[in-house]
């Protein structure tokens, strides 16, 4: 049976167990339970705090887990990342006062404010830079104003929140961050299913089919349009004019598709979303 952590709390939380329900998982009915048996599915989950899920997994007591890849290189677990999941974006960046700090190097000697004190410290001693890591659960914009620290490093979207508490971003990205399928070191049976359920949500969540009616003399036009996954499935119709025509298509861009081929000739152009594949 297939051991798998999933975030109990916290930002990846709900997408994480919304997106295992959509790969055909069963879900925890109260949100206080920590321990769920999917018989059907062969699989136990276990809601843990999105922390400690890498150090877990890393010790062989789960098989895989859903985290994020910051919270896995912050832990320095030996659980290997085998699947980016789309979802829980971050940006970590250095702030400080304006004015202060220009580039990483200036960094040295100085107290830097982080609740990711092992991916900062890793950053830091890969850039050959010596600086003493405050360690603060929350809160970290406030860290300068109170006197706690010369700058920080935080999740940036926007930079508004870092900009209200004075301060000014600087220096390079340390890392681009979100949610991701890790694994023990050594594997584990039933993981290549579990991976290719939750490839097939992720191509639900990006993808659409596309239907429409053609004049068949349009039909390699429009596949240059809207090529698809290998070719278009292409359908005759009573009148022997025209043809109907079904596509995979990217749902980021459809609307722009769906007006190059309203423009081609193409009607009765129907978007449907896709709920489940394999590809």
């Amino acid at each position: 049976m297939l051991r798998i952590a999933v975030p109990n709390k916290g930002s990846l939380s709900e997408t994480a167990i919304e997106m295992l329900q959509e790969a055909g998982y069963a879900g925890r009915r109260d949100p206080k339970t920590l321990h769920v048996i999917d018989a059907e599915n062969d699989v136990e989950f276990f809601y843990l705090r999105p922390r400690d899920i890498a150090t877990y997994v890393a010790s062989g007591a789960l098989d895989v887990g859903i985290t994020g890849r910051d919270l896995l290189l912050d832990v320095r677990q030996p659980a290997q990342e085998i699947e980016r999941l789309g979802f829980g974006a971050s940006t970590f960046r250095f702030a400080g006062r304006p004015g202060r700090f220009f580039t990483v190097e200036d960094l040295n000697g100085v107290r830097v404010a982080s609740a990711y004190p092992g991916l900062v410290g890793a950053f830091l001693q890969e850039h050959g830079i010596t600086a003493e890591l405050v360690q603060l659960d929350g809160a970290v914009e406030s860290a300068v104003q109170l006197g706690v620290a010369d700058a920080v490093a935080d999740v940036v979207s926007t930079g508004t929140t870092l900009r209200q508490a004075g301060l000014e971003i600087f220096g390079p990205v340390i890392l681009e961050s979100e949610a991701v399928l890790i694994s023990r070191p050594d594997g584990a049976d039933g993981t290549e299913r579990l991976l290719r359920r939750l490839r097939g949500v992720m191509v639900a969540h990006r993808f659409v089919l596309l239907d429409y009616d053609l004049p068949a003399d349009l039909v390699e036009q429009a596949a240059a349009i809207a090529p698809g996954r290998e070719s278009p499935t292409v359908s005759p119709l009573r009148d022997p004019a025209w043809v109907a025509v079904r596509v995979m298509i990217p749902r980021r861009g459809m609307n722009q598709v769906m007006d190059q081929l309203y423009a081609l000739g193409a009607r009765a152009i129907l978007v449907t979303a896709i709920h489940a594949a394999r590809l």
